[in-house]
């Protein structure tokens, strides 16, 4: 009789395993599993959400960890509940793990776009002259990109192409720049 209710728990133990282990492959194809289906865990927006514990990929890889960490012990003699806890730490400490790695990833991602904010006090070089009244085009470099904007003189000054010039505010589209000193 213990032979097979210990037969029991590894099928159930391996079922569990399997599961998982399929619902990682089905994650390995789709990505986030409740994204693709438009579940979305992170509906606020929180940065720091999106590679959290409730991600299909970390819950993935907890239930596999659980149904194979509950199969090894069951099948070295553990009973039901000590099976059932060694599968629990197992899949905690795996879950963890990937959900780690996974911020660590997510962190590491950088945005290769420029705002307009960014352009202020920055210096930039006057392609297209600014005349009186009329606007002119700057071109700044910030970090590997080569931003070009709509410029107006600050003082309302005529400004020769090729002057270097310091962007002082952001109007609209355009900047309001003037003549670097020094």
């Amino acid at each position: 009789m213990d032979f097979i209710s210990n037969l029991n728990l590894i099928t159930l133990f391996a079922v569990i395993g399997g599961v998982g282990f399929v619902f990682l492959l089905i994650s390995l194809v789709v990505g986030d599993v409740f994204e693709a289906v438009g579940f979305d865990l992170n509906a606020g927006g929180d940065a720091n959400l999106d590679f959290g514990f409730l991600d299909s990929r970390v819950l993935a890889v907890f239930i596999t960890a659980f149904g194979g960490f509950g199969l090894i012990a069951a099948q070295t003699g553990f009973g039901p509940l000590a099976s059932s806890f060694a599968g629990l730490l197992g899949g905690v400490i795996f879950g963890g793990v990937v959900s780690a790695f996974g911020r660590f990833l997510i962190g590491q991602q950088a945005s290769s776009s420029v705002s307009d904010s960014d352009l202020l006090g920055r210096t930039a070089q006057v392609t297209v002259a600014i005349k009186p009244g009329v606007v002119g085009q700057i071109t700044a470099v910030i970090g590997e990109e080569r931003v070009e904007k709509v410029a107006r003189s600050k003082d309302g000054e005529e400004i020769v192409a090729g002057t270097l010039v310091k962007v002082s505010a952001i109007a609209g589209d355009s900047v309001i720049v003037e003549i670097e000193k020094g």
